[in-house]
């Protein structure tokens, strides 16, 4: 097989992976669209580089982690918000702080096709777009992706245990905020 039918094969087989995780990360389309060039640029430019300790597939998600990392940096203008302030807040005898309702919401009734249909799936993708970057990055990576906590962390290049403490934030952050605007009506 030559080099362009190589690629065309890689191509067709990870460019929506590739955008799909790119979008997850930055939020963009045409941003999205960008990493994908970007991203099968730099495989034919650093293809000879591919040592195969990892599996190819891992190899593509942390170049697509990286640029799409690297061009939400770029952008900045853009102000991420703080996780603390999406997280629930605790009294200092451990109970929670505010609205009590909160902590009784009962997901367990809401069906996936409800949340991820019109205005759910607004607030769920509004929800994602207020985490920062390296949260959206692990998020994307576990639970879109559906890649292991080890996978994960061998393309951000962190420890198991901090894309797991990272997933549990994130996922709890946009628990507390889908049930603050859900509640709201937001």
């Amino acid at each position: 097989m030559g080099d362009g039918e190589a690629l065309e094969a890689l191509m067709s087989r990870y460019a929506s992976r590739i955008y799909r995780l790119a979008y997850g990360i930055t939020r963009s389309a045409p941003d999205a669209e960008e990493v994908v060039q970007d991203v099968f640029l730099q495989i034919v430019n650093k293809g000879a580089g591919f040592e195969g300790r990892a599996a190819l597939g891992s190899w593509i998600y942390r170049i697509t982690t990286n640029v799409s990392l690297n061009k939400r940096r770029g952008k900045r203008r853009e102000l991420e918000t703080p996780l603390d302030e999406l997280l629930p807040t605790f009294l200092p005898d451990g109970h929670r702080a505010g609205d009590r309702a909160f902590v009784v919401a009962d997901w367990s009734s809401t069906p996936d096709r409800e949340l991820l249909a019109g205005e759910s799936r607004r607030l769920l993708e509004a929800a994602i777009d207020r985490l920062p970057a390296h949260y959206r990055a692990v998020l994307v990576l576990r639970d879109v992706e559906e890649l292991s906590n080890e996978e994960v962390a061998e393309i951000v290049g962190d420890t198991v245990a901090a894309v797991k403490t990272r997933l549990h934030r994130a996922r709890m952050a946009l628990r507390e905020q889908l049930t603050r605007d859900l509640r709201t009506g937001a």
